[in-house]
């Protein structure tokens, strides 16, 4: 089953994030995938096990409490963000299996532009030299998923020293722009999505 391409642009978080549940809630055994392509901009997002001491500062940045796995994370203009709105009953794999094929598209996407990355078994997300350069936070709900993943490809970075990033403290980021990449968002979404539908079209899915 085809998966639907969604490119929003830049959207603010909450209503998107409603839009995700709303199609989540509202699914069945014929609803096809979807893959929203957006910017967001300035937010933070506390996820479920989100803890307000990993806020460092108070500033006009906005704390969204969101219903994703994880710590704290912030989104801007100059990130890629991508959701993931996949039944996951479909594709017959465990969450750490789809959690590391998501990571290994990014990888791949990084490699593409010589940048050697990996991921991390016990932190979730893309890592080039112990900077994070992508986070990842999904939802599963009634057999699907939705939230998603976010690179950074040219953004300001600043943002992150006001939190511990995913609950760590002193994690350094970094983004395509300081690695020597120079990428729009919506060229970095052109170069991932083909990584992305392979490592989400496993050998075990079924249409």
């Amino acid at each position: 089953m085809q998966r639907i391409i969604k490119h929003l642009g830049l959207v603010d978080y909450e209503p998107t994030w409603r839009a995700m549940q709303e199609l989540t809630d509202q699914r069945n055994a014929d609803t096809r995938d979807e893959l929203w392509v957006v910017e967001h901009p300035p937010v933070f997002t506390q996820g479920l096990a989100g803890k307000p001491e990993h806020l460092l500062q108070q500033n006009d940045v906005p704390v969204v409490k969101t219903d994703r796995g994880g710590q704290i994370t912030y989104h801007g203009p100059g990130q890629l963000v991508v959701y993931l709105l996949v039944d996951f009953k479909r594709m017959h794999v465990g969450v750490r299996e789809l959690v590391r094929n998501i990571e290994q598209a990014i990888i791949d996407m990084l490699a593409e532009q010589g940048i050697a990355a990996n991921g991390d078994v016990d932190a979730p997300g893309v890592y080039v030299d112990g900077a994070k350069i992508a986070s990842l936070g999904l939802r599963i709900k009634n057999g699907a998923t939705y939230h998603g993943l976010s690179l950074n490809v040219d953004m300001d970075l600043a943002p992150f020293g006001w939190i511990n990033p995913c609950g760590y403290a002193n994690l350094k980021v970094t983004q395509l722009k300081n690695l020597g990449v120079n990428l729009t968002v919506a060229e970095a979404a052109d170069k991932l999505l083909p990584h992305l539908e392979r490592h989400l079209s496993t050998s075990k899915e079924t249409a």
